[in-house]
């Protein structure tokens, strides 16, 4: 699993966790609709630090909390 896929299965559990819509969360965090679902389908090969910001300011939480979860502290994780 690279790390696009990693934030995009994280993106879906907040979404569960929080009842939020992805429509909200575009809303909330400026992402497009297109962009959102380049990530979530697993299009977009790469997720920047601006992209992971607008998506915990989304989420109300800030980086640190997005990022703290068990699926980027996996050895599992390729970072390319």
């Amino acid at each position: 699993m690279n790390v696009s896929e990693a934030a995009a299965k994280r993106i879906r559990e907040l979404l569960i966790e929080k009842d939020m819509t992805q429509y909200r969360l575009e809303q909330k965090s400026g992402i497009l609709h297109g962009s959102m679902a380049c990530i979530l389908n697993g299009r977009n090969k790469t997720v920047t630090l601006s992209t992971i910001y607008m998506l915990a300011r989304g989420f109300d939480m800030t980086i640190i909390e997005f990022l703290n979860d068990d699926i980027f502290l996996s050895h599992e994780v390729e970072f390319e």
